[in-house]
């Protein structure tokens, strides 16, 4: 109870008087600690370091409106907690902004490109290997989106056909383009859409 009454003093020192001196001496007292504090959350002592020092900045220079409910030390660690959470929730959304300019950097570069028009090539003559009813069948479902009813009647066979010509075109299609398979049927449908 007695620490708490001098840090309460020492903090109406620094914001009624604006006693520099009750001002590092608050500082110096809770640094270390608020540094070991902010490390719960985050695993940079660098960035623990800006945080609570930033804490300190923030409370100097609000000194004079800050109200404290319960006490001083509870005023710091939930300063620090508060920023330690904007802190994370800034890299997080850096991180991701960081990996959608990585993604869409490399989507564009000539070898990737080229890459894709490679693996649409590979499919053409995959497909062009099919069955000509295979091959519609094949194209109408992943192409054009259509369900095998509907693929039934515009071919006009039963819907259990259509599921065997579908079949018998990914067998084929797998054994034609291995591994790259899925990566080309969508990327291929994406450039369709």
């Amino acid at each position: 109870m007695a620490e708490s009454a001098v840090l309460d003093n020492l903090f109406r020192r620094m914001a009624f008087h604006d006693d520099q001196e009750a001002f590092k001496e608050l500082f110096f007292d809770f640094y270390p600690a608020l540094c070991v504090f902010a490390q719960r959350y985050i695993s940079s002592p660098e960035a623990c370091e800006d945080i609570v020092q930033d804490t300190f900045f923030h409370l100097w220079k609000n000194r004079k409106k800050i109200e404290i409910s319960s006490s001083f030390k509870n005023l710091l660690i939930t300063s620090v907690k508060n920023s330690c959470t904007d802190y994370l929730r800034k890299q997080s959304v850096r991180q991701h902004h960081a990996q959608k300019q990585a993604i869409s950097a490399t989507a564009d570069t000539p070898e990737v490109i080229y890459t894709i028009g490679e693996l649409e090539e590979m499919l053409h003559t995959a497909l062009a290997q099919l069955p000509e009813n295979v091959r519609r069948a094949f194209e109408l479902s992943r192409f054009e989106n259509m369900t095998y009813n509907q693929i039934a009647k515009e071919m006009s066979v039963s819907p259990k056909t259509v599921e065997a010509y579908i079949s018998k075109a990914l067998s084929l299609l797998r054994t034609e383009l291995k591994d790259y398979l899925p990566f080309v049927l969508f990327t291929y449908s994406i450039a369709y859409i």
